[in-house]
């Protein structure tokens, strides 16, 4: 177990902690001494958040260094996993089974229980985001004690579970759906019209099993990226011009001047599942943190407005932005997952790194795009207010019950999760 007093800093470096404390411990045995030892605790994943969420004066604990957990039930169709593991490890072994995961990230460096957490996705009309496949979670609660809620014997509560914003406790274990391997290839569709985009997008984010298009909101073009599944929609073959655009024919990396051998192979060459979901490759950093992120889900029917917003603010938006990515993401019923009861549309922006100079740029669009209907992700850069995230998500009350009866005295709580929390409040008696 690892103890230190240096500080920590997320992946982008725009976030400095205020632990005082940060572990790294390798058992369970170690790790509940710690929680059981600590006033107030938070955990840290791959640091892939922008925001202050998992900020904390008391004590950060990092999961990586628990012990390797990768359990196939192949009767089941699950896997159970230790929370530290990242999606490309993950994938990795649980393709040596001979299984898959329905749905991944762009990046597989995150870590599995981090992403859930915080209601991360990939993309696909048919496609929930990456929590809807826990089934089971396992953690270490209040005073270090070990619980656990599961879909089937908790149903009042899990719905609160898996997209949790780690209030709940240390996830140390996480048990999620999977089914047969199966094989992808991805093709890209250069200089499509935006206007195309907003006319037949339906068309667009149906012709793969996994579609992303990218533009920069002032050039009139997008790039369309689509995963096609061999097993549902046959074998790939390179793409006639569509939708005004053109087939690419060479690699491509959705930021300019990034090295495009940082992606999965493209082109349309067949591969694994875990080799092709994601946009960049597990054993490459996509980047070095240079960047900033946000991200917004709205109904997928306000896709069209919110698209018309984007193009009008495209001036204002331009020197702070280096890429812009529409995703679909299928509805579910978790109550803090941003596509909760509805099929969304998710605009995600990948901002310079200055903050000062991005804030009003992402102000300027949330105020447009926030009565549409818009829900930030809960690990991006927002400018919404506590009470205004709130208004968002109509489970959050629910949620918030839930906190309060599983760590009544906030152990698991920073100022970030108890300002939501407040915000869902019911109003006083008599005001």
């Amino acid at each position: 177990m690892l103890t230190t007093g240096e500080p920590a800093q997320n992946w982008a470096g725009n976030i400095i902690f205020g632990a005082a404390r940060v572990h790294r411990p390798t058992s369970l045995d170690a790790l509940r001494r710690i929680v059981s030892a600590a006033a107030h605790v938070r955990v840290l994943g791959s640091g892939h958040s922008f925001n202050r969420i998992a900020d904390t004066p008391g004590d950060l604990i990092r999961t990586d260094g628990m012990p390797r957990r990768v359990e196939v039930d192949p009767a089941g169709r699950t896997v159970t996993v230790s929370g530290g593991l990242t999606y490309g490890e993950l994938a990795a072994e649980l393709h040596t089974h001979g299984f898959a995961l329905a749905n991944l990230a762009s990046l597989p460096h995150i870590s599995v229980a981090g992403s859930v957490a915080t209601g991360t996705h990939g993309s696909g009309d048919g496609q929930r985001g990456l929590a809807s496949a826990v089934s089971r979670v396992e953690l270490v609660g209040p005073g270090g004690e070990p619980a656990v809620l599961d879909r089937a014997a908790d149903p009042d509560r899990f719905p609160g579970a898996a997209v949790s914003l780690g209030a709940l406790g240390v996830v140390t274990a996480l048990t999620l759906a999977i089914e047969p391997a199966f094989e992808v290839a991805q093709w890209l569709h250069v200089d499509v019209p935006l206007d195309a985009v907003a006319d037949r997008f339906d068309e667009i984010t149906g012709a793969a099993y996994s579609v992303s298009t990218f533009t920069d909101w002032h050039s009139g073009r997008a790039t369309v990226w689509r995963k096609q599944r061999a097993d549902r929609e046959g074998p790939a073959d390179r793409p006639a011009d569509w939708l005004g655009g053109r087939p690419a024919d060479a690699p491509w990396h959705p930021i300019p001047g990034m090295p495009a051998e940082f992606c999965t192979p493209q082109l349309g060459v067949p591969g694994p599942w875990h080799e092709r979901l994601p946009h960049f490759r597990a054993e490459f950093t996509p980047s070095r943190g240079e960047e900033l992120q946000s991200e917004l889900f709205l109904p997928r029917s306000a896709a069209t407005a919110a698209f018309a917003v984007l193009r009008e603010l495209a001036a204002e938006l331009a020197p702070v932005l280096q890429v812009s990515e529409i995703r679909t993401v299928a509805g579910d019923d978790l109550w803090l997952s941003p596509a909760q009861g509805r099929d969304s549309v998710a605009l995600h922006f990948t901002w310079v790194k200055d903050t000062a100079r991005v804030l009003p740029a992402l102000g300027a669009m949330e105020e447009r795009l926030l009565p549409l209907g818009a829900r930030p992700h809960w690990g991006k850069l927002t400018t919404a207010s506590p009470a205004d995230i709130a208004a968002c998500f109509p489970h959050l009350p629910d949620f918030r019950r839930v906190v309060l009866d599983h760590d009544p005295a906030g152990q698991f709580r920073n100022d970030w999760v108890t300002g939501l929390l407040s915000a869902a409040e019911p109003p006083a008696a008599g005001r």
